[in-house]
């Protein structure tokens, strides 16, 4: 009983600091290493994506090609790119380069003429 409280304690001790080895590992990530959500069923692509209503929920498959500043990503699919934001610990301990595509569960946020997806859950597609 000892040994499982104390296997127990240093897991959950040491599953905070896996958790945040991981992240984009692109363009501009040099200072980020960490890790991201679940939600719509349809994949929406990023031209169709720019022409919701504020707030819609959506799915995107692509790449994320580079870091724009903290927390805020370049997305590509086929038909464009977009903005997306992904709070440091939306990642999960997932890393992730230019070179995988992901799926990105999220809402439209727009402001103005300004079009960005704050990203809920970054999912690695095998």
């Amino acid at each position: 009983m000892k040994k499982l409280l104390l296997f127990s304690l240093l897991t959950s001790l040491t599953l905070p600091v896996l958790a945040q080895q991981a992240g984009f590992t692109g363009p501009g990530s040099e200072n980020q290493q960490h890790g991201g959500f679940n939600g719509p069923h349809k994949t929406f692509t990023v031209a169709q994506s720019k022409t919701l209503q504020d707030d819609t929920k959506v799915m995107l498959e692509g790449q994320i090609t580079k870091k724009i500043s903290h927390e805020h990503y370049e997305f590509k699919d086929s038909t464009g790119t977009v903005v997306v934001e992904i709070d440091d610990h939306k990642w999960m301990g997932q890393s992730v380069s230019p070179n995988d595509t992901v799926r990105l569960e999220g809402e439209v946020d727009k402001d103005g003429n300004k079009v960005d997806i704050d990203v809920k859950r970054v999912t690695l597609v095998k």
